[in-house]
């Protein structure tokens, strides 16, 4: 029975997420400033299918709850409506670019955890906090994610992965960082090296299990970051993901793809969240 709760409140509020993510969108987009313009209107080849096409989404655009309706049904249809940039249904764009987007995430998620995981066991099994850990994360946090990818891109060293890697390891480190300070001060893991019990076998039978809760908070933590970041890395490297196609929508006014990213990214981070324990879980872990 706790479970059919779990779930209908896990659905009432991905719907809900996913209807504001709608409603914001359409408000974003629709009074952002040159929404109701063309450049094709500078061109006497193109002027007058430009203000016809402009005069027919004046039209469409006068009610916002109409605007939000339409783009709800052509969101239950399955295709996500039609491109008005392309003219394609969206879900053919949206398609090809996921396998893109999922395996720069994947990638960069995996390789961020590898360096931050060494990192942090390094720096906490220290007796006080290491500087020579600590500066690098704190500034890879301070620099914004299209500085970096563009610091990456003119050096022509690195790539959209270690930029990823680079941002989300600088905050995984201070995560993993803390937890483990406090997982070496647990009982059983003293008593394991008192006993002289290799590292290997510390780090595999008493740590890890003991961090098991925290890494599920912290995958949550890593989809969460990595999708914030993915539109400037994919724009600046020119990588054909979802990030390039919403920031295209964006300068295009293309609503019901940019709509379909967005809500494709609502739900993602929703699912992410429920992998999160309740701080009493930890306690009792």
């Amino acid at each position: 029975m706790k479970a059919v709760r779990a779930g209908v409140r896990w659905m009432a509020r991905t719907i809900s997420i996913v209807l504001l993510v709608i409603l914001g969108s359409t408000l974003l987009v629709r009074f952002a400033p040159g929404y109701l313009s063309d450049a094709r209107e500078m061109d006497s080849r193109y002027a007058v299918v430009a203000r016809s096409e402009l005069s027919a989404e004046r039209a469409r655009s006068h009610s916002i709850p109409q605007m939000v309706l339409s783009e709800i049904r052509s969101s239950l249809h399955g295709d996500f409506g039609t491109s008005r940039q392309f003219d394609v249904p969206v879900l053919e764009l949206i398609r090809p670019r996921l396998a893109v987007s999922g395996g720069l995430l994947l990638r960069g998620i995996g390789l961020a955890w590898l360096v931050a995981l060494c990192a942090a066991l390094i720096s906490s099994a220290g007796r006080n906090p290491s500087l020579f850990w600590q500066t690098p994360a704190t500034l890879l946090l301070a620099i914004p994610t299209a500085a970096l990818a563009t610091f990456c891109l003119l050096a022509n060293s690195g790539g959209p992965v270690l930029v990823m890697a680079l941002l989300l390891a600088a905050r995984d480190f201070k995560f993993l960082n803390h937890a483990l300070r406090r997982a070496w001060l647990e009982p059983h893991v003293l008593q394991a090296r008192a006993q002289g019990v290799g590292p290997i076998r510390l780090l595999l039978g008493h740590l890890m299990p003991a961090l098991a809760p925290q890494f599920e908070a912290l995958a949550s933590l890593s989809i969460v970051t990595a999708l914030s970041a993915l539109v400037p890395v994919e724009v600046i490297f020119n990588v054909p993901g979802i990030g390039e196609l919403a920031w295209n929508a964006a300068l295009n006014r293309d609503l019901p793809v940019l709509l379909a990213v967005m809500m494709l990214m609502a739900v993602t981070v929703t699912c992410s969240g429920m992998a999160v324990p309740r701080p009493a879980d930890w306690e009792s872990a």
